[in-house]
């Protein structure tokens, strides 16, 4: 039986503005990597030196100045390894359009090719499954009951990690990992007259595709590369 995991990844930038049409940069990439479907524990995060001033529009979103970020690596410094540690894996992200247009526009100032990941917009699945309804990560999260206490301003690897748990929920909640949990956790022997509860099965490579081309033929915001960028506003 075939138990290759499924492995993707959240990931979410913080940036100096809104557009890199004018000069804005990536100043912060946070990413945090999914197996079949739950957070493994494994993440990536970096701060970057802009090589340009942060407005004080953005450090009002995410706190982060100039000042703080004048002895971080440039981007050039940390492609090799964020590059390794997303391989060719899906990435989540939530209005995926803004995040990838900064990421690249990154990577095509030190020559390397865009993106060619599966992408799932979050925003997309949102307005789809809750049409008329907020779908910012924040309203998503009080939707599910996902705790914000340590988001008082925006943070990469922060929203990665609550976009990672809002994902799970918008795909149905933990029931729909069908025992993708973590199958080394330790369980005490049974003592006699006590049923001895059956290790969960990993889910066949096999079936996994075809539910992943069951959501496709729904509809689902999923595709194999990454879209046209445009400006659009953070979620």
């Amino acid at each position: 039986m075939n138990s290759t995991p499924n492995r993707s990844h959240t990931l979410d930038t913080e940036t100096t503005g809104l557009r890199t049409d004018e000069g804005h940069r990536i100043i912060e990439i946070g990413v945090v990597e999914l197996i079949n479907g739950m957070r493994s524990g494994r993440t990536y995060h970096a701060y970057l030196n802009p090589q340009r001033d942060v407005p004080a529009d953005a450090v009002r979103v995410h706190g982060i100045t100039g000042d703080m970020l004048a002895d971080k690596p440039l981007f050039c410094d940390v492609v090799d390894d964020f590059l390794a540690f997303i391989g060719t894996d899906t990435l989540i992200i939530h209005n995926a359009q803004f995040d990838l247009e900064f990421v690249n526009a990154e990577l095509a100032k030190v020559g390397r090719p865009a993106l060619g990941n599966r992408i799932v917009d979050t925003m997309l699945l949102a307005r789809r499954k809750f049409p008329m309804s907020p779908a910012s990560l924040d309203a998503l999260c009080r939707r599910y009951k996902i705790d914000l206490t340590d988001r008082t301003k925006h943070g990469a690897l922060l929203d990665a990690d609550l976009l990672a748990q809002v994902y799970l929920q918008l795909c149905g909640g933990p029931q729909a990992t069908l025992g993708f949990a973590d199958q080394n956790v330790q369980t005490a022997p049974a003592s006699r007259g006590q049923r001895v509860p059956r290790e969960a099965q990993p889910i066949p490579a096999a079936d996994l595709a075809r539910h992943l081309d069951f959501l496709n033929r729904l509809g689902l915001p999923q595709w194999s590369a990454a879209p046209e960028a445009g400006p659009k506003m953070q979620g």
